[in-house]
């Protein structure tokens, strides 16, 4: 609640900001990419996407190695954006784990990242079952 009151007062809705920061991190990407990288559904990406896009954030075109494939590719704009985005990723951290020692902090990322690591092995195991 308190990341979505967050990323509300920046002007985005939960999940735009983990787009953002895939296309800030690595370029642009095919909008096809974008719903396997953060494992999410063609209707989601399509939406937020659009939003991002009505926003200035990003802009959409035909990719031009696939003319089927769209390329999303983040904005001048989109630039300020990045600041507050990771200024509220470290407000969240801080507010999560302000009253531990820098080790102990260190060691509970460490387990949610091994957490993490074993849900998506999980997941794997199962899809592949399936």
């Amino acid at each position: 609640m308190l990341a979505g009151r967050m990323l509300r007062e920046a002007g985005l809705h939960p999940g735009q900001e983990l787009v953002m920061m895939q296309l800030w991190d690595c370029g642009p990407q095919r909008q096809s990419d974008l719903v396997e990288l953060l494992d999410s559904d063609s209707a989601t990406i399509t939406r937020t996407v659009q939003r991002l896009e009505r926003a200035g954030f990003v802009r959409r075109a035909p990719d031009p190695t696939d003319g089927r494939a769209t390329l999303v590719t983040p904005t001048a704009a989109s630039q300020a954006l990045r600041d507050q985005v990771c200024r509220i990723w470290e407000e969240l951290e801080e507010a999560t784990t302000g009253g531990c020692g820098e080790a102990r902090r260190e060691g509970l990322l460490r387990s949610l990242e091994t957490l993490e690591r074993n849900l998506v092995e999980r997941l794997a195991r199962d899809s592949a079952d399936a």
